[in-house]
């Protein structure tokens, strides 16, 4: 179904609805003499009707109601449930739906794994399909389903994020609206416009020095952009903050990975602007935004519906930890029944919209400490909270030692560090190494038995 043997696209079938400002803004970040090389191409691939729809989505989103009954279920789960069983071959497969919406097998990230064909509806135009992979960290690479009008329907979330903490984008034609950045060995860059923004510049860029004819050349594009926006990870953001950029945008989006208190604080001090940490899955998009005066991440999909499960797949007590599984979505190339997502938080509700609660990406891990107690891979976090780091790696080994794994670059820190850690061991098993990788890993491991308990 997925063919990678596809030839290039053109510009015109890159940019189907590019006018003169969007040709001058593309040519701007292209050819200025501090351009990154850009090693990729890529469009928005939007037609004059989807990028019309897109507006009218928009609209809709931002004004949308977000949640459902704290002892229910959304009212249009019933329907979705029914079209997904009728379009879906894997579902079809099952043949019909149970009676009791939780009595549907949750599936997930191992089973788009093996094939994402079957979880494609049939009524899927497969020309205008588009599709990219996802190594992700949990050793299950994936090829996610997708479609040019559902990659450009991420901006109507990120904008409902933004109304939250009154932050309203003006860029437009003849500006750069999005700067999205990386920091790695290998990273997918590209230019594009934002149709919806009229055409407003969006650029992925690697920071990555390979990518640069000059290092220097880092903050002097940057600046030369003044993007409106700059969205990245605590990776790309902490080698953002070496860079002598002059420019601050109006907010920055944290969209992959924990974003740690202490480096979101940081980056606040130095850019002056909002930082805002999105909960988001390539499977599913933006799922929800941390405000810190509501305790945790706001979902933000009115068509997005969150169970907790436990590891047998039952539902647990609203406050209780427990594996985020979702069904809906925005992506009607994938939409998703029971979708176990592999990141643990606990469920509540807000006065405006149900929000997740001590979000930690993939299965917890317990410590063991000096007295035998043990303690949740959460109050890891707490106890380094105060520190700015972008990337780690805590393991426990089979003695009881701990090993707090750090950037070569971040070693300045270790001993910030260890002072946080000594609240929960003892200092003769704090032990700090080299973290070998700059790309994302496993944050929490351990040797020890039952520590997956």
């Amino acid at each position: 179904m997925f063919n990678h043997m596809n030839k290039e696209p053109n510009d015109t079938e890159r940019y189907p609805t590019l006018t003169e400002d969007g040709r001058r803004i593309l040519e701007f970040m292209r050819e200025h003499p501090a351009a990154p090389i850009y090693r990729n191409h890529s469009g928005n691939r939007l037609i004059a009707t989807e990028v019309e729809e897109l507006r009218l989505f928009e609209t809709k989103i931002r004004n949308s109601q977000v949640g459902w009954p704290a002892k229910g279920s959304p009212d249009w789960l019933p329907e979705f449930v029914k079209e997904t069983f009728d379009s879906v071959p894997y579902y079809r497969s099952l043949g019909s739906p149970p009676i009791r919406f939780e009595d549907i097998p949750p599936i997930s990230r191992a089973d788009f794994a093996k094939d994402i064909a079957p979880f494609v509806p049939d009524h899927v135009d497969l020309k205008r399909m588009i599709n990219f992979r996802t190594t992700g960290t949990t050793g299950h690479p994936i090829l996610i389903a997708s479609h040019p009008a559902v990659a450009g329907k991420y901006l109507a979330f990120h904008k409902r994020a933004m109304d939250r903490f009154g932050i309203n984008l003006t860029h437009g034609a003849g500006q750069v609206g999005v700067m999205l950045l990386g920091f790695q060995r290998k990273c997918f860059t590209y230019l594009s416009v934002t149709p919806t923004m009229n055409e407003s510049g969006l650029a992925k860029i690697n920071l990555h020095p390979q990518d640069w004819r000059h290092p220097d050349d880092r903050a002097r594009y940057l600046d030369a952009m003044a993007p409106e926006v700059i969205a990245g990870d605590p990776i790309s953001f902490a080698e953002l903050l070496k860079l002598p950029m002059r420019h601050k945008p109006r907010v920055m989006l944290s969209v992959s990975m924990m974003l740690l208190p202490g480096l979101r604080m940081k980056l606040e001090d130095r850019f002056a602007c909002p930082v805002m940490d999105i909960y988001s899955l390539n499977e599913v998009g933006p799922v929800g935004v941390f405000d810190a005066h509501d305790g945790g991440h706001v979902l933000l999909q009115p068509n997005l519906y969150v169970e907790i499960l436990d590891d047998e797949g039952n539902q647990v007590e609203y406050g209780q930890r427990g594996e985020i599984t979702l069904t809906g979505g925005f992506n009607f190339c994938l939409p998703l029944l029971r979708y176990r997502t592999g990141d643990y938080a606990s469920l509540s509700f807000g006065i405006d919209a149900p929000i997740l609660i001590g979000l930690s990406g993939r299965s917890p891990v317990r410590y063991r400490l000096p007295t035998g107690n043990w303690i949740n891979n959460i109050d890891i976090t707490h106890a380094l909270k105060s520190v700015a780091l972008p990337h780690f790696r805590f393991h426990q080994s089979a003695e009881g030692n701990v090993t707090l794994y750090l950037p070569a670059g971040d070693m300045p820190l270790a001993a910030t560090a260890r002072i946080g850690l000594k609240t929960l061991f003892e200092d003769d098993v704090i032990q700090i190494g080299e973290l070998e990788s700059e790309d994302k890993t496993i944050q929490y491991t351990s040797d020890l038995e039952g520590a997956m308990e």
